[in-house]
């Protein structure tokens, strides 16, 4: 695919040989990034424990040790308490930065993030919601399933406000995203004054997130809805290239517009929903994934998907272990580390995003 579109997405194709190289030094790049920050978040913190310990201690839960090597404080602090929550950061930044992508997919807008377009918000008053009225019959699924419901609520209203004689105006998608993001958010701090989840009661935990909340039940639960959606989602990239030419011309082309539009919709809102419901809001991480992917290998969704994916939980993973290691032992919010890189790229992409416009006055 080449060439470029009003949105911004599309980019020059080069030689198959270029893309080849890009596309293994991109995802050799995030492994190792991946595998790094893994090592890290498990041996540093305020108990330390050796790489050589943390190995012995997975290696003993998986039976093939003897229980030697490490203490019993070691083998808490790596297995009870680091680990669900390294798995939780990637698993939240897996289905933060697959949304994005989707969502700026779907949307034919560079600008599209899951916080950004008030589908985070939604998903944050959604879950809160059903914690309040029906966590006791559903359980877990209940914060996942009522973001679900949430979120799509949210996108729905954003994108009828932001479609204009047959095309999504940026100016005001964004605006409207921004106001019902910011109701989502205050409506889930009131409403969770009566959930019977302290973190819930906190502005900070839905408006910047924290991933300190991490449980193996949670990361269970999170996990089912962030991989069906990351799974899924890769079927639909040859759509969503064409839907970037326009809809009329994608249709022209095979694809079934609205029907390819509701299911992407639908998963990417799935992701962000079980995101937000686990950890609160940490925005920007669906806008800076894909473009990071996009600058190093191209345009193609059937590379931006999984690496936005993998990218996400690159990011989460590092920003998380530098929150809780900034000013020990006081934690900084996870979403402020990302905004502090998010904000500045967001306002790069607007500027760049109105010049392709040609202005929006």
């Amino acid at each position: 695919m080449s060439g470029a579109d009003p949105a911004g997405l599309t980019v020059a194709a080069g030689p198959a040989s270029g893309r080849g190289g890009r596309l293994a030094l991109l995802f050799g790049g995030l492994a190792v990034l991946l595998a790094g920050g893994a090592v890290a978040s498990l041996a540093l913190g305020a108990v330390e424990v050796s790489p050589g310990a943390v190995l012995r201690i997975f290696l003993h839960h998986l039976g093939l040790g003897e229980g030697t090597g490490f203490t019993g404080q070691e083998n808490a602090v790596v297995w009870s308490i680091r680990l669900p929550r390294l798995l939780l950061a990637g698993l939240v930044g897996s289905g933060l930065g697959v949304a994005g992508a989707a969502l700026q997919g779907v949307f034919r807008n560079p600008l599209a993030d899951p916080q950004l377009v008030g589908v985070a918000g939604g998903a944050a008053l959604g879950s809160t919601a059903a914690i309040a009225a029906a966590g006791g019959l559903l359980g877990d699924l209940a914060g996942p399933l009522g973001g679900f419901l949430g979120g799509l609520a949210a996108g729905a209203v954003v994108y009828s406000l932001a479609r204009f004689r047959g095309r999504t105006e940026v100016v005001t998608m964004v605006l409207a995203g921004i106001a019902v993001g910011a109701l989502g958010i205050a409506g889930a701090a009131l409403l969770g004054f009566a959930v019977d989840r302290p973190e819930l009661h906190s502005v900070v935990f839905w408006s910047l997130g924290t991933v300190s909340v991490a449980t193996w039940r949670l990361v269970a639960v999170t996990s089912l809805f962030v991989v069906a959606a990351a799974l899924l989602l890769p079927f639909f990239s040859r759509a969503l290239d064409l839907l970037l030419l326009g809809d009329r011309e994608a249709q022209h082309l095979g694809v079934a517009v609205e029907r390819v539009r509701l299911a992407v919709l639908g998963l990417a809102v799935l992701a962000s929903a079980a995101a937000v419901s686990a950890v609160g809001v940490i925005a920007f991480v669906g806008l800076l994934a894909p473009h990071a992917v996009r600058l190093a290998a191209g345009p193609a969704h059937r590379v931006v998907l999984p690496g936005s994916a993998l990218s996400g939980a690159v990011l989460v993973l590092w920003a998380d272990l530098a929150a809780r290691s900034l000013h020990p032992p006081v934690e900084v919010p996870v979403g402020l580390i990302v905004a502090v890189v998010g904000g500045p790229v967001f306002l790069w992409l607007l500027r760049r995003t109105r010049i392709q416009h040609g202005g929006w006055g």
